[in-house]
């Protein structure tokens, strides 16, 4: 179970394991947001959410973009198919990568099998497919709603 950190200005820090986000409590680092209802490890909830109680300079991501994953062309495409908007299983690169297409935000979106087999190995041009929405680099934010 994965637990979100915040900062002290409810900005979302961070996934941490469920060991990690107990250590923070009983460190005093940390207080529950949210919890599972009726859980408990020893004296403390089970948490969902915590909040650090002392505000964390996040230098390390302000001015930087997200480094790109899998996970986060999930969270950035919302599940959904770029081309014909059902749900998305696959990763797709929009210039494929047997032509030069890399693995940057730019150029990969979500894509259901039907819409990723049509697409095959192709460029868009070719097959006639078009993106319901422009790729683009996520913010912070996006990757880390749950």
């Amino acid at each position: 179970m994965n637990v979100l950190v915040l900062n002290a200005s409810y900005e979302p820090l961070q996934k941490v394991d469920l060991r990690h986000a107990i250590r923070m409590l009983v460190r005093g680092v940390a207080v529950v947001e949210e919890a599972v209802e009726g859980r408990t490890i020893g004296h403390f909830p089970v948490p969902r959410v915590l909040r650090l109680v002392r505000y964390v300079a996040m230098r390390w991501r302000h001015g930087t973009r997200p480094g790109w994953s899998k996970r986060g062309i999930y969270r950035r495409d919302r599940g959904l198919c770029a081309y014909c908007g059902d749900r998305g299983h696959t990763i797709d690169h929009i210039i494929p990568q047997s032509r030069g297409g890399l693995s940057t935000w730019e150029n990969t979106v979500l894509a259901c099998g039907r819409c990723n087999n049509r697409k095959g190995d192709r460029t868009l041009a070719q097959t006639g497919l078009r993106l319901r929405v422009l790729p683009r680099v996520p913010t912070w934010q996006e990757l880390f709603e749950r």
